[in-house]
């Protein structure tokens, strides 16, 4: 192989190899969605570069069980919830009380290899990012969070229509494919 070939070769790798990165989304605003890793992407990139790379890019949505079921999610995320509802009401949150699922890394680490490119979703980008969190301190090195969620940020604008829905980005918002059907080699079965 020539020399201008293999130059050339090596130029296009190294393009395709940083072109994912360029597709990274900036720093959130909201603290709650801020990574020690600081990575971050869109719904709508983490689709696309997925789309682009579907062996090296992992979906993984840490929503409840139920949410992922009854919401809907992305037909290739991987379920594994990073915390579970309680069913305890909170009255002054108005919202069900949520616990840390003490197995969410060692369920990671058995799907997933440290040096995997992962992409969380959750909600709204909060649960994903203290995900991220959890697997940077247990080693993993790419991972993402995708910083507007499954259904994506409350609608604020008390002249909107949407107001107090979750109608901005995420990934519902965007069009983004949605199944409600479950396949059993990405849903979250506990060990017994």
């Amino acid at each position: 192989m020539s020399r201008t070939r293999r130059v050339l070769i090596a130029v296009l790798f190294v393009s395709l190899l940083f072109s994912s990165l360029a597709l990274a989304a900036e720093k959130p605003a909201d603290e709650k969605k801020q990574t020690k890793a600081g990575l971050y992407v869109t719904a709508k990139e983490a689709f696309e570069q997925w789309s682009a790379n579907k062996d090296g890019i992992k979906i993984l949505d840490c929503r409840t069980p139920e949410e992922y079921v009854f919401v809907g999610h992305a037909p290739m995320a991987h379920n594994i919830p990073s915390r579970f509802l309680t069913y305890d009401f909170n009255a002054e949150k108005k919202e069900y009380a949520m616990k840390q699922n003490d197995g969410f890394v060692t369920a990671v680490q058995a799907k997933f290899k440290p040096d995997d490119v992962i992409m969380i979703m959750c909600r709204s980008g909060q649960r994903s990012a203290e995900s991220v969190n959890r697997l940077t301190d247990a080693g993993f090195a790419k991972v993402y969070t995708i910083v507007d969620g499954f259904e994506g940020d409350m609608d604020k604008d008390q002249q909107s229509p949407t107001f107090g829905k979750r109608a901005l980005n995420g990934w519902q918002n965007a069009k983004l494919p949605v199944t409600f059907a479950l396949d059993p080699a990405l849903v979250y079965l506990p060990k017994p």
